[in-house]
């Protein structure tokens, strides 16, 4: 064992996350990662705390957003850190000397002729606020440029969002956003479309953070560990599905939401927010992200 390895991960750790990066890890304003998350981040992984990021961004985002200022920053040796991409549709796991192999379920990848309408729809209508994420492997998405204004932006993603629609329709493809349900001519919806306060993300209706959460849970179990209990973190309402999939199957639980604002709903597990720390409304994304990730590494160190 070299100077710079770790001991065997324990097989029932105390505890995993399961964390979102847009919001908790990575600013929305950003979109990069600050160095005292990536310290944390590194303390409880190396201290055998599970990491598993589960995101709806790419792996490209997370190769060059995580998991390069982690290796950056003195990765040790040994530690393996899980990345579920494009919400459970992509996966790769990384360790200091980089990522290992990417998997792509093709089943739930967007038609590519689809995709190529929706690249062509940004370049002509949306350039000035919004651009087309070439990184993507099986969803479709589209994001705010950092320089707009973002209430310039969600006028804008609105109109976008219809147009999506719109165009679903034309390819044939059964689609819902929000509460709009426009079914294909088998009367199937096979996607969403899914607005974000940044982006857009057009997916199989079988994407979400309940899939990551079943792919984590089988990554750890690949490597024979069994966590006592999940901490999930997220900032939206659809990063609950985490922690629905974990607590219906019988893990222990608990979800941080880092921007209660949008509501906190009532839930058979316990949900914390910023307030459960001692700090303001006003701590939300990755400041109450960092918060709970510090807070955590000081519980362990005791």
């Amino acid at each position: 064992m070299t100077e710079t390895a770790r001991p065997a991960a324990p097989l029932t750790p105390p505890l995993a996350l399961l964390l979102d990066v847009d919001g908790p890890v990575a600013s929305p304003l950003t979109r990069d990662v600050r160095p005292g998350i990536i310290a944390d981040l590194l303390a409880l992984a190396a201290a055998g705390i599970p990491v598993v990021f589960n995101t709806g961004r790419s792996d490209a985002f997370i190769r060059e957003q995580v998991m390069a200022p982690m290796i950056a920053a003195g990765m040790p040796e040994g530690l393996l850190v899980h990345a579920i991409c494009e919400k459970g549709a992509v996966w790769f796991s990384y360790t200091a000397a980089g990522p290992g192999p990417v998997h792509v379920d093709r089943e739930l990848a967007v038609p590519q002729a689809f995709g190529d309408d929706v690249r062509r729809l940004v370049a002509e209508d949306y350039a000035t606020h919004m651009f087309f994420d070439e990184t993507k492997r099986a969803m479709v998405s589209v994001e705010q440029h950092i320089a707009v204004a973002n209430a310039e932006y969600r006028q804008e993603q609105a109109l976008f969002d219809a147009d999506a629609m719109d165009l679903m329709a034309r390819h044939g493809l059964g689609v819902v956003r929000l509460d709009h349900h426009a079914p294909d001519s088998d009367d199937r919806i096979d996607y969403r479309v899914d607005p974000t306060i940044i982006s857009t993300d057009i997916e199989s209706v079988r994407l979400g953070k309940d899939l990551g959460a079943s792919r984590a849970v089988e990554l750890l179990a690949g490597q024979g560990i069994t966590p006592q209990a999940w901490r999930t973190v997220g900032d939206s309402r659809t990063d609950y599905a985490m922690a629905d999939w974990l607590h219906h199957n019988d893990h222990q639980v608990k979800h941080v939401d880092v921007r209660p604002a949008d509501g906190v709903p009532v839930k058979p597990y316990d949900v914390l927010t910023a307030a459960d720390l001692g700090l303001g409304a006003e701590v939300i994304h990755d400041d109450a992200g960092a918060a709970f990730l510090r807070s955590w590494r000081e519980a362990l160190a005791g």
